[in-house]
């Protein structure tokens, strides 16, 4: 197997200069060279590492734009599909969608895509305000609004909905683990019951685009807490809604969510089930990060964590018969 090389800032110069060549030293170049005017430094562009990206795939490119270079051949294919992914999606939902303006190989097999950079900061960083739960509820109808036939067609995978009660399951056994680190009290996830996971069961036949990795450093929000674009399309499936609104609730808290969605025109169901999916995933992905299983952050989780178990106006599942799926909350 032929080894990929791993990518230095001198890779990456070389790669754009390129790039800048090609244009002609116009007003992409110049963007590329973070603004300024005239000639670049014998050096090349500015480039630099994007925090946090241990692998070096992702170089900022001047102040303007991001370079985001694939791996190896399955990031690449999935790459290639987002490309196609995003100019299907920028019509339907009301935030920024990046645009590609430069797109090829960086290596035989292995693409990269240059980006305009989208004004605004993490999520993780700015809170959303009420203005930009609004921009979620577009985002999430948007999202429903993508024809499925369509995005098929790109390639974007089916996914089944996961199974809540199995979930639930893990994550109790997850919560003693939790408890016994004293990072948090089990009791609290006894408000799912089995049979309320039996009730919070995705329905057939209700599969739409999914985003499916709505983090925080993946909403652009800015300053007076308006979420002005949405990045990392390359994990979209089409599948369960609640994966999207369980998304959320782990950005940017479970109430802000829950509001989004039902602007969306999300009933008790869906919003319910996102709520849980989340509370589930943060006690389990905490747990094996303290256990030293598996990858991330721990601040970052706990604060996921914080997030999904914030409190909502309606925390228990009564009696959510077929007649009440789209009722809202």
């Amino acid at each position: 197997m032929t080894q990929v090389p791993t990518p230095t800032a001198d890779t990456v110069r070389r790669l754009v200069r390129a790039l800048l060549e090609d244009t002609g030293g116009g007003r992409g170049a110049r963007a590329a060279r973070g603004g300024q005017d005239g000639p670049a430094s014998g050096a090349g562009p500015d480039v630099r590492p994007v925090t946090g990206d241990a692998g070096h795939a992702t170089w900022w490119v001047g102040a303007r734009h991001v370079l985001r270079l694939a791996p190896d051949r399955e990031a690449a294919v999935r790459q290639r599909r987002e490309l196609r992914l995003r100019d299907l999606v920028r019509p339907h939902v009301p935030v920024a969608v990046p645009v590609s303006v430069a797109q090829g190989e960086w290596t035989p097999g292995l693409t990269y895509t240059l980006d305009t950079k989208v004004p605004g900061g993490s999520g993780e960083r700015h809170d959303v305000s009420a203005v930009g739960e609004a921009d979620l509820a577009g985002l999430l109808t948007g999202l429903r609004e993508v024809p499925v036939r369509q995005a098929e067609g790109l390639g974007v995978p089916r996914v089944a909905p996961r199974s809540l009660e199995q979930l639930r399951r893990a994550a109790g056994r997850a919560a003693e683990r939790l408890a016994g680190a004293d990072e948090f009290d089990p009791v609290r996830l006894a408000q799912l019951t089995q049979p309320a996971a039996v009730q919070l069961a995705a329905q057939p036949g209700a599969a739409v685009l999914v985003h499916h990795a709505l983090t925080g450093d993946h909403l652009v929000v800015s300053a007076d807490g308006r979420v002005r674009g949405v990045l990392g399309w390359a994990d979209a499936v089409l599948g369960d809604p609640a994966e999207d609104i369980a998304g959320l609730a782990r950005a940017v808290g479970s109430p802000a969510a829950v509001r989004a969605a039902t602007l969306a025109g999300y009933g008790a169901r869906p919003c319910l089930r996102g709520l849980w999916l989340a509370r589930c995933d943060t006690v389990l992905r905490l747990a094996e990060a303290l256990a030293g299983r598996a990858p991330g952050p721990v601040p970052l989780l706990r604060a996921q964590l914080r997030h999904a178990w914030e409190a909502i106006l309606l925390e228990r599942v009564t009696d959510l018969r077929d007649g009440d799926a789209d009722d809202a909350l």
